[in-house]
């Protein structure tokens, strides 16, 4: 029943033995008693109080999409938009040079979130740094240019973000960077309105994400199959095919079906590619150097706005690369039929 406060035993357990969980760690991240602990995923290590948050919070548990777009939106979608409700669309990649050296695509991501670092608007942001282990993902809230510029790029395995926002008091106002599942948890937690976290998050860019690999699969097959010690690598992408760059100027590709058997199982369930209820979506769908951008809501028109302002972003019209928009229809039904 919707609303209903269940406990972890009864709310959460079952999404997480079926495979469905995301892994986003919203429901640790935001457990009042911190009876919950991260291992791929949420395990009770604690005496569960029932109070019903992290079921609340959780994207594969009672998902209306149409209350979350009314609410980050002020409306549904249209028939017309079959990537979720938009205010414009283009192409656009940072004129920063730091930024451009170190960038995935355009590094539109980066620029936005050190412009609104730079001028106040947030004083940290929610993203995916690196570990200790090669490209291993972890989650942090970057609070210095330097920061944002260490954890650019893309790593290809999942980091549950979220978990940051235990650590989010220490913030007067941050953005959020995830993947659709992350920006989903994000909004329902907007949605019970749990104030701690709300009054503090200023913005959402949301990621294209077709999938995420498990970390170990990854990096075996990059040893085994290409011979490139994870160590060695200093960039990966994703152009129909897994580029591989390494640190001694080589470049290996492997075919992506060589990796589906390394997709983490959560996300079999998603059926969001672009990370509709986002404030901003950022992806690059067949660009190079280049992302798509997708304007949703006022506040990310306003952020963006404010960085075009700045002259920190170049763009084009989306007209212009008609091929990015028709990637961006057809990946977006495929991954709505996969995961119905």
């Amino acid at each position: 029943m919707k609303g209903q406060k269940l406990g972890f035993e009864e709310g959460l357990k079952e999404v997480v033995s079926s495979g469905r969980c995301a892994g986003c760690g919203a429901c640790v991240a935001t457990c009042p008693v911190k009876a919950l602990d991260y291992q791929d995923g949420p395990v009770l290590t604690g005496e569960c109080k029932e109070c019903g948050i992290c079921s609340q919070v959780c994207p594969r548990r009672e998902f209306n999409l149409a209350e979350l777009e009314e609410l980050a939106f002020g409306r549904t979608r249209t028939e017309e938009e079959k990537f979720g409700v938009y205010k414009k669309i283009m192409v656009a990649r940072a004129t920063d040079a730091d930024i451009k050296s170190v960038c995935q695509d355009g590094g539109v991501v980066t620029a936005i979130l050190a412009s609104t670092l730079e001028d106040g608007t947030i004083d940290g942001a929610v993203v995916s740094g690196l570990g200790e282990k090669p490209l291993y993902p972890v989650p942090v809230i970057a609070a210095s240019r330097e920061d944002l510029l260490n954890a650019a790029g893309t790593r290809y395995t999942y980091s549950p973000n979220l978990l940051a926002l235990r650590d989010i008091a220490k913030f007067n106002s941050v953005a959020v960077v995830g993947t659709p599942c992350h920006i989903q948890s994000v909004r329902k937690i907007q949605q019970i309105q749990l104030k701690k976290y709300t009054r503090r998050i200023s913005y959402l860019v949301g990621l294209f994400c077709t999938e995420s690999f498990q970390y170990d699969g990854l990096m075996s097959t990059l040893s085994e199959k290409l011979g490139v010690s994870p160590s060695n690598v200093k960039k990966m992408n994703i152009k129909a095919k897994m580029i591989v760059y390494t640190d001694s100027g080589e470049e290996k590709t492997i075919p992506l079906k060589e990796l589906r058997p390394y997709m983490r199982t959560g996300c079999h369930y998603c059926t969001d590619f672009s990370s509709e209820l986002a404030d901003i979506s950022v992806g690059a769908v067949g660009l190079a150097g280049w992302n798509l951008v997708i304007i949703r809501s006022d506040r990310g028109e306003d952020v963006v706005n404010r960085v075009l302002e700045k002259g920190l972003l170049e763009t084009k019209p989306v007209e212009q690369e008609k091929r990015a928009l028709e990637l961006l229809i057809k990946l977006t039904e495929m991954k709505r039929k996969r995961g119905a």
